[in-house]
């Protein structure tokens, strides 16, 4: 008869991280690594976590959530062992914050009910500096560049710089893919053309918030579509080198058959896009 499994609590994941950490019987992955190599890690895990939610697997989002967790529990063990701060200081900070940030809920006798102001609660923040009185103040660098151009554009809406509808937004960025087809037609330099690219791409995150888009999901969507499609050409094409050594009039025959097979994807959770 197997004995029951011990319950299973936070410190049990800690002790586990430790014994992995440990210099003399640890883990030489795990002793090997850093807070700077384990950031993208911490990413990858994260970008799973987002996937598992958009496919409703919640057998596999239930262990991407785990992946992710040891990431917060191994992270801190190596700050605390160089002196910085331990899980529990991450756990306060967390538990302080929340609080900080929600006085409708724990002091809702002396705030009320109604939802606060987050950015002016957010910029009294401990620690916060208050050098910076751009209203684009406190967008961090480290973030995904798409993503930091969402909180851009957010911030300067917020003060009135913004397009007023979907159709505005969609003039724009009509009017910078002409300027990136003037540039391919002179045979402009790489760093000209990135530069119009740049912002196209700025542009078509401007027409997302506008339209409503999680553009990240979006971006998702695509690509489950273009890969389904892509290995629906494999699969009917049916050769053992597959699509390598086929002429274009072949490929783009297959691509529009795959086309019909595969019109989106229909993945749960998953935001169809145009073709």
């Amino acid at each position: 008869m197997t004995a029951p499994m011990a319950p299973v609590d936070i410190d049990a994941l800690l002790q586990v991280v430790r014994r992995l950490r440990d210099p003399r019987h640890g883990c030489p992955w795990d002793l090997a690594q850093t807070l700077g190599s384990l950031a993208p890690y911490t990413l990858e895990e994260a970008h799973e976590v987002v996937d598992a939610i958009d496919r409703q697997d919640w057998a596999g989002l239930r262990d991407e959530l785990g992946d992710l967790l040891f990431q917060v529990v191994l992270q801190s063990q190596l700050a605390s062992e160089a002196g910085h701060f331990g899980f529990e200081d991450v756990c306060r900070a967390s538990t302080d914050k929340m609080v900080r940030r929600h006085p409708h809920v724990f002091d809702a006798e002396r705030h009320g009910r109604t939802l606060p102001d987050w950015e002016a609660l957010k910029a009294q923040e401990p620690g916060r500096s208050h050098a910076d009185r751009s209203a684009l103040a406190g967008v961090s660098h480290g973030m995904p560049g798409w993503m930091r151009a969402q909180k851009l554009q957010k911030k300067a809406a917020r003060v009135g710089f913004d397009w007023q509808s979907p159709q505005q937004a969609m003039a724009k960025l009509e009017e910078e893919v002409a300027e990136v087809r003037a540039e391919l037609d002179e045979g402009s330099s790489s760093a000209r053309l990135e530069d119009e690219l740049g912002d196209v791409l700025f542009a078509v995150i401007s027409l997302a918030r506008h339209g409503g888009i999680d553009l990240a999901r979006a971006m998702r969507g695509a690509n489950r579509k273009f890969e389904a499609r892509f290995r629906q050409m494999e699969a009917s094409a049916d050769r053992p080198e597959g699509l390598a050594g086929l002429e274009r009039e072949q490929l783009q025959a297959l691509w529009l058959q795959a086309k019909q097979s595969v019109p989106q994807a229909s993945s749960a959770g998953v935001v169809p896009t145009d073709d």
